[in-house]
C-alpha cells in the first residue's frame, strides 16, 4: 500500500507544470526580468495614452487655458511691462514672446497636478491597489506612471506651442537648440509629475484638490519667471516674491526652457531641476512604501 501511495505524494509535492525546483526561480526571473519591467512600463503608458484619447475635453482645456493668457493677458499688458535687452534675448520683444516659455510651463504644471488627482482617484477605485501589488519594484512602477504624465504634457506643451504659432507667437523651436528645448521640456515636465506623485501621497480624498490649486499651484506660478523676470520683480521693491520666485523649481524650469530656446547657457537651471525631480520622486516612492510611508498608504488604497 505504501508503494502504491508513493507516487501520488510525490506527485502533489512537485511543482506545477513537473518543474523542478531548479525550474521555479526560472520562471519566476522570467517574470520579473528587464523584458517584463519594460512591458509594464509600456501597458501603463499606453493605458494613460488611450484615457487621454477618450478625454477630447481634457486637451481642449489644457490649450484654452494658456491661449486665452495668450490673447488676454498679453495683449492687454503688452505696454505695460516692457522687456528690456536681458539674457537670453539679444533684441526687444513682445511681451507675447517673453511669456510663451512661461505659459508651456504652465500646461506642465496643471497636467503635472492633475497627474496627483488621477492618482488619488485611482486610489479611491481600488486601481493603485492592483497596480502596485504587481510582481515589479514599487518606485518602477511609480516611474512608470510619472513617464507616462511626462508624455502627456510634452504632447500638451507641443501642441500649445503649435497653436501659438498659428495665432502670431512664434517660438525658435526649428532649429538645433529647438532639441536642447526639448530636453528641457521633458526634464520640467518630469519634475512636475514627480511633484504631482509626491502630491498624491497627502491628498486623501479628490475633494482636498482645490487645496492643492490653492495653495501649490498658483503660488509656484505666479512666484516665478513665467510672467515677469526676475530682475522686474527686484526693481519693484517686492523682495521677498523676488527671492521666493530665485529658489522656486518652477522657475528654474521655465529658465532652462527660455535659455534653451534662444541657444544660451542656462547655468544653475538644469541642476535644480534634475535635482528635485530625483528629491520628489524618492520620497513619493518613500511615502507610497506601506512600511515606511506617510501614513499608512496601503490601508487607503
Amino acid at each position: 500500500m505504501s508503494d502504491d501511495r508513493r507516487p501520488a505524494r510525490d506527485l502533489a509535492e512537485r511543482p506545477p507544470g513537473g518543474l523542478g525546483a531548479a525550474g521555479a526561480p526560472a520562471a519566476t526571473g522570467a517574470r520579473s526580468g528587464p523584458a517584463h519591467a519594460l512591458q509594464a512600463l509600456q501597458a501603463i503608458v499606453l493605458r494613460e495614452l488611450f484615457k487621454f484619447s477618450q478625454q477630447t475635453g481634457r486637451l481642449v482645456s489644457a490649450l484654452v487655458r494658456p491661449l486665452l493668457w495668450l490673447a488676454v493677458f498679453a495683449a492687454g499688458f503688452r505696454n505695460v511691462f516692457g522687456v528690456a535687452i536681458v539674457e537670453p534675448y539679444d533684441t526687444y520683444i513682445p511681451y507675447d514672446v517673453y511669456i510663451a516659455p512661461g505659459l508651456v510651463g504652465m500646461v506642465l504644471l496643471f497636467n503635472g497636478m492633475q497627474s496627483s488627482l488621477a492618482m488619488v482617484y485611482d486610489r479611491e477605485m481600488g486601481l493603485m491597489r492592483l497596480l502596485l501589488t504587481a510582481p515589479l519594484p514599487r518606485p518602477w512602477l511609480l516611474f512608470s506612471k510619472l513617464c507616462a504624465t511626462a508624455l502627456l504634457s510634452v504632447l500638451q506643451a507641443l501642441a500649445f506651442v503649435a497653436v501659438a504659432a498659428l495665432v502670431g507667437t512664434t517660438l525658435p523651436v526649428l532649429s538645433w537648440a529647438g532639441l536642447h528645448a526639448l530636453l528641457a521640456l521633458l526634464c520640467g515636465a518630469l519634475m512636475l509629475g514627480a511633484l504631482g506623485l509626491l502630491l498624491s501621497v497627502h491628498i486623501r480624498q479628490l475633494e482636498n484638490f482645490a487645496g492643492t490649486m490653492n495653495f501649490v499651484i498658483f503660488p509656484m506660478y505666479f512666484m516665478s519667471t513665467a510672467l515677469y523676470p526676475l530682475w522686474k520683480l527686484q526693481e519693484s521693491g517686492a523682495e521677498w516674491v523676488y527671492q521666493l520666485a530665485r529658489v522656486n523649481p518652477f522657475t528654474h524650469a521655465i529658465e532652462w526652457i527660455r535659455f534653451a530656446l534662444y541657444g544660451k547657457d542656462p547655468g544653475l537651471a538644469p541642476y535644480v531641476v534634475v535635482g528635485c525631480l530625483v528629491v520628489f520622486f524618492v520620497v513619493a516612492c518613500w511615502g507610497y512604501d506601506p512600511q515606511r510611508g506617510f501614513g499608512g498608504l496601503a490601508k487607503r488604497g
